[in-house]
């Protein structure tokens, strides 16, 4: 699929301008209400901006399952058949779980050289105290029931894009095997795609403002004080992802050359957008716009990408070891090698089944606490900052997703 030039109203280099003059403003204002209002006006005014936000995460939502399904079964259609499609999704899998642990290591590795956790010295909660958060323990059927569809309308409804995956990967099979015979169908589809991108472009408008939003109401609430109460977790926190980008980007040349630099070139806004409101998911459509102009070819990135958006999240991934770790160092709670590899592989499977549950990341966490007899009320030590440390991972998880797709075409000899 290529993309209509009509998709280059605003230039890539202005929107993530105005993308990041957004985040910028997003501080000023939110320090400002901050300082101005106590907190029952700062609820109010708090409460009108994340309007704003959902308006437009809203509006994502509503392109992402459409835009799955019509790029995924349209390329699966282009390949022509299962062994094509096997060898891509096999070498996307070796990727995602490479990538994965990978990350984990290096949050394992970070962490215990920087013990972020070990000034806290917190005495151990009483038995039971609760976080607030809904308990749900990762399990083969929970997985099962995450991956598998009962109805592909309800998998749209609930933007469970692994669901709609499966459903299109079967779809787009039969399409190829049918020849001739689903040319008509592949064709519609492929103008669903085109006009799903169009439809992109004109929510792409409304990104500054949700970006704002965001970030204004997330500083208004805590304000920039917990920057310095969370300073050094925070701190070592992003170090940790800057080394995670670093070490995937030099991986990613060893297979793209040059062509790495002008891939972080076209995913500029894509990140910038996860980063701001703290949503890979938002990202999604203007990043599948980004890869293609990039050069990836629309069959890998259309299949390889919402496979990522469930198996490669690559931010949320240290994040989980950096927080399982950084609990047990404030508990004093020494935990051995052997025990934080177990916990590492425990986390890399476990993580797969609950992509697309809200706070995915700390439903996870707090299974693995209970695992490894961590008190799991340590998690409140976390949830103050964990919307400023999930626009870290989102950005991350956004630019992991995106070298998969384009070290995968490069391996496909698909990359233009």
């Amino acid at each position: 699929m290529t993309t209509h030039p009509a998709s280059h109203a605003h230039p890539p280099n202005r929107q993530a301008q105005q993308v990041l003059i957004a985040l910028v403003l997003g501080v000023i204002a939110g320090e400002i209400l901050n300082r101005s209002f106590g907190e029952a006006k700062l609820l109010q005014i708090t409460g009108l901006l994340s309007v704003l936000t959902d308006v437009f995460m809203r509006m994502i939502k509503m392109i992402i399952a459409p835009l799955v399904f019509a790029t995924l079964v349209v390329g699966m259609g282009k390949m022509g058949d299962g062994h094509t499609v096997g060898r891509i999704g096999g070498k996307a899998i070796l990727w995602f779980f490479s990538a994965s642990l990978l990350s984990l290591l290096l949050g394992m590795l970070l962490v215990n050289l920087m013990a972020p956790g070990e000034s806290l010295h917190m005495e151990l909660p009483p038995p039971g105290a609760e976080t607030g958060l809904q308990k749900s323990a990762p399990s083969l059927s929970g997985l099962i029931a995450h991956i598998f569809p009962k109805s592909i309308v309800e998998a749209m409804a609930e933007n469970e894009i692994l669901q709609i995956v499966v459903f299109s990967m079967f779809f787009g099979l039969a399409c190829a095997q049918l020849g001739e015979l689903a040319e008509p169908m592949l064709k519609s589809l492929d103008s669903l795609g085109h006009i799903m991108l169009k439809v992109t472009g004109y929510v792409m408008h409304f990104a500054p403002v949700a970006v704002f939003s965001a970030i204004a109401s997330v500083i208004a609430r805590q304000g920039l004080g917990m920057l310095q109460s969370y300073g050094v977790f925070i701190g070592e926190f992003f170090l940790g992802l800057l080394t995670l980008w670093v070490v995937l980007a030099c991986i990613g040349f060893l297979f793209l050359g040059r062509r790495i630099f002008s891939l972080l070139r076209h995913i500029r806004e894509p990140v910038l957008l996860a980063f701001g409101t703290a949503s890979s998911e938002a990202a999604y459509p203007k990043l599948l716009q980004q890869l293609e102009r990039f050069g990836c070819e629309e069959r890998v990135c259309g299949f390889v990408l919402p496979l990522g958006y469930s198996f490669n999240l690559d931010g949320s991934m240290m994040y989980m070891t950096f927080a399982v770790l950084f609990i047990a160092q404030a508990y004093g709670i020494h935990m051995p090698l052997p025990e934080q590899l177990l916990m590492l592989l425990v986390l890399l499977f476990t993580s797969k089944g609950v992509a697309g549950v809200p706070r995915a990341s700390l439903v996870v966490i707090s299974a693995t606490l209970s695992m490894f007899h961590i008190p799991e009320a340590g998690l409140l030590l976390l949830l103050g900052v964990d919307q400023l440390l999930d626009m870290g991972r989102s950005a991350t998880n956004v630019f992991g997703n995106s070298l998969a797709a384009a070290v995968v075409s490069r391996w496909e000899k698909a990359l233009k």
